[in-house]
């Protein structure tokens, strides 16, 4: 007899001190943009250093955190459980050399190609504005190196059981970012790329010293391509590079369609983004990194538990997302407002970028169900499945938002991306199911009903409670947070009990994280 639903409260556990460590980081992150937005509104000169920023980060999310987590994470998590911590530490030395050699090799291409790279993903910009994202992209390559050493530092640490300080860190980034701007203020955009170099030290430095303090000293070993893992897990780095390549367009797609559009979209594009993260990164990103370690130290064959720990981690996952997305739908325009209206954020600005948030909102579940299964795959070693998703949600956001930015602009843009996420999320799950050979069954009746019902309730009562009592925009800004954490306070509360009352098996898992938490505290 299988018990199903074991693994949850570790997982939960996990993820809940993922979501603790991520939580002051997302906050600061969500401060950088305020200052950003104040200095710098919503221009064609921001629109070139988001462009710039974007290249950088591509490079980034694809080699460091992307590939490399993907196929780094389950070969030391399995080298790790079966010959020990000395075993996993010589692989993971070996792979940090490798990492700096490609680094090295694709900073030096990207400087030398930043004028086509620009032109390929800004096409609607001027001369003088593709100059300047040229120049913005040369001198932010250089945080590929950076990140990458913190990348491998990161899966390292989740490795081995430690998520709160892999989830803290890039919160001394953010502080470094903000002290900096605040330093300099409002004189250049410069001064954000300065920022952003010195930020990631912060953030690589902070992960390495820890992954020291635990027994892990990550400096460069000569590769030895007789070890079997090393080999593995080079074999598998190229798949899923290839793969991820494909997802990292989605954000060039957005900001190549968004370059014809009127100056200032791909700018607020960014900032309904960023807000959009705070979810994203505290809840999602957590699930998943959560999950990649404990699946990947499930056996490929034990498929039973397979399939019923990824059923429960998507139902977790809909658990926090859903009515999270469903609450930032109603409450874009006033989150904006509150965050981001002051400086040189105007009107304008403000609606734009409240459309953008919302249209975002809606694929949030989509995105969050596509990040776990996504994970999934990678654990499973299936490099050409995980390629295919990636594909798919490429083009249907290439060819969505397309059709939908001639007739609703920048909001079709960001519906476009979500309905790809979503798409993708569907088209993943029957890939997995395939594999598993069994269905996931994740949308049973009993627990569908209870969820939506829950969900459908929160959503009405704060759509009523919002008309009538409409968000004071004229009030001081006291006035209008307190409005805010009023509504999240009804609309949590009202879900909570909601789901207590109805029995949803997640708050059991969250118990037994709890519980989990305090014996090993004790311990």
């Amino acid at each position: 007899m299988v018990k199903e639903t074991a693994p949850m409260p570790g997982m939960v556990n996990r993820a809940m001190r993922m979501m603790a460590g991520t939580l002051a980081s997302r906050v600061l992150g969500l401060l950088r943009e305020i200052l950003t937005a104040s200095f710098f509104g919503a221009t064609r000169l921001l629109d070139a250093y988001y462009v710039a920023y974007t290249l950088a980060n591509l490079s980034r999310q694809l080699l460091a955190e992307g590939a490399l987590s993907a196929s780094f994470v389950p070969a030391f998590s399995r080298v790790y459980g079966e010959r020990g911590g000395k075993a996993a530490q010589k692989l993971a030395r070996q792979i940090l050399s490798i990492l700096i050699a490609a680094c090295a090799l694709v900073i030096a291409l990207g400087i030398l190609f930043s004028p086509f790279l620009v032109t390929m993903i800004a096409p609607g910009f001027d001369e003088s504005m593709r100059g300047a994202a040229v120049a913005f992209t040369r001198a932010l390559f250089p945080f590929l190196m950076i990140v990458s050493v913190g990348a491998l530092a990161m899966g390292v640490l989740n490795s081995v059981g430690s998520f709160f300080v892999p989830a803290v860190a890039p919160a001394a980034s953010n502080l470094a970012f903000i002290a900096l701007l605040l330093a300099v203020g409002r004189a250049s955009v410069w001064a954000m790329i300065a920022a952003v170099l010195v930020g990631g030290m912060c953030n690589m430095t902070l992960q390495w010293v820890m992954a020291w303090k635990m027994g892990y000293l990550l400096i460069p070993s000569k590769p030895d391509l007789s070890d079997p893992e090393l080999r593995r897990t080079l074999a598998l780095f190229l798949p899923y590079a290839a793969g991820l390549s494909l997802n990292q367009i989605n954000p060039v797609v957005s900001r190549m369609l968004g370059s014809f559009l009127e100056a200032g979209v791909i700018s607020a594009l960014n900032y309904a983004d960023r807000i959009i993260q705070l979810p994203l990164g505290l809840f999602v990103i957590a699930i998943s990194q959560a999950v990649l370690p404990m699946l990947s130290r499930l056996r490929p064959d034990d498929k039973e538990n397979s399939r019923a720990f990824m059923r429960d981690a998507l139902r977790f996952n809909l658990f926090i997302v859903l009515p999270s997305a469903l609450a930032l739908i109603l409450l874009a325009g006033p989150i904006v407002h509150i965050l981001l209206f002051r400086g040189a954020f105007g009107k304008w600005a403000w609606t734009t970028t409240s459309g953008a948030l919302a249209c975002y909102a809606a694929g949030l579940p989509g995105m969050a169900c596509n990040s776990v299964i996504m994970r999934a795959l990678y654990a499973r070693s299936l490099p050409k499945a995980a390629m295919g998703v990636t594909a798919f949600t490429v083009c249907a956001n290439l060819l969505i938002g397309s059709l939908l930015m001639t007739r609703f602009s920048y909001m079709g843009l960001a519906a476009g991306t979500s309905c790809a996420f979503t798409g993708a999320s569907f088209f993943g799950a029957w890939r997995l199911r395939r594999d598993i050979g069994m269905p996931i069954k994740l949308f049973d009746p009993s627990w569908l009903f209870r969820l939506l019902f829950s969900c459908g309730t929160m959503f009405c009562s704060l759509a009523f409670a919002s008309s009538a009592f409409p968000y004071p925009a004229e009030s001081v800004f006291a006035v209008r947070t307190l409005w805010l954490l009023a509504m999240i306070l009804l609309g949590c509360g009202l879900y909570a009990a909601l789901t207590i009352v109805l029995k949803c098996p997640e708050w059991a898992w969250i118990k037994g994280a709890i519980a989990l938490k305090t014996k090993t505290e004790e311990a």
